[in-house]
């Protein structure tokens, strides 16, 4: 397992490496805190969180809201089993380091009682969507989101961004955002306005979704409303009820 933390932290490292910072966080603010970083990840990296992702193909949990989303999802709990490389990446020095000075503020991880923290999003049955919506923070302070595509298969499923130019009131051009494998978004949960174009057929998408927050605490309303919504329309409620904190340690 250490072995394994140290391959990641280099590969992060190895990515951080010719990235120009100061471009990238003037790039973050002047859109309102959303930057994309194309192939930010080596595909030798992608390809070792891929066989997690196959090893995680019986815990996924199908969810349809009508009018709003459709498609799957694996919740933390499940990746604290099954995803030890996905898990490093999640927990990186090396990452947080990097996230905490592009946004300007020291980042945390979420408590390990958050079934969202860091979970996998599935795309692969025609129509495989999710409507326009927020990150919203449940937290007390800021919630992060970190997306990160593993398979990118098709010419239909697109991340579509509506960004506020810093300092003006008029929205920019709606932005589709091809995800290849590697690349990363990155963006304040409660700015950006964003939604999913459905999957057409024969077509896949896989995201990792990696969540970071300034505070860690959340008031006892917030975080009923929060697991509600988390069990009906993401991970299920026996995802949920699986939670033991003995698991996924070392």
């Amino acid at each position: 397992m250490r072995h394994l933390r140290l391959s990641i932290e280099r590969d992060i490292e190895q990515a951080m490496e010719g990235m120009d910072l100061k471009d990238t966080r003037r790039r973050y603010r002047d859109h309102n805190e959303f930057v994309v970083l194309e192939r930010f990840l080596a595909q030798p990296v992608v390809g070792q969180f891929l066989h997690e992702v196959d090893l995680l193909a019986d815990d996924v949990n199908r969810n349809y809201i009508p009018g709003h989303k459709k498609g799957g999802s694996v919740s933390f709990y499940a990746l604290l089993n099954k995803a030890p490389a996905i898990l490093s990446l999640y927990r990186s020095p090396a990452l947080l380091m990097f996230l905490s000075r592009l946004v300007d503020a020291p980042l945390m991880l979420c408590p390990e009682d958050d079934p969202h923290s860091c979970a996998l999003y599935y795309y692969t049955q025609p129509g495989d969507h999710i409507g326009f919506h927020y990150d919203t923070s449940y937290y007390k302070g800021k919630r992060y989101t970190v997306l990160i595509s593993l398979v990118e298969r098709s010419e239909h499923c697109r991340l579509v961004a509506r960004v506020r130019k810093r300092g003006e009131t008029e929205e920019i051009r709606e932005t589709r955002i091809p995800m290849d494998p590697g690349t990363v978004a990155l963006f304040n949960g409660d700015k950006l306005w964003h939604a999913v174009t459905p999957l057409g057929k024969g077509e896949e998408r896989i995201i990792l979704t990696l969540q970071y927050v300034t505070n860690q605490e959340m008031g006892p309303l917030n975080r009923a409303f929060s697991n509600l919504k988390d069990a009906f329309a993401y991970f299920g409620p026996a995802a949920l009820l699986r939670w033991n904190p003995s698991k996924g340690k070392g």
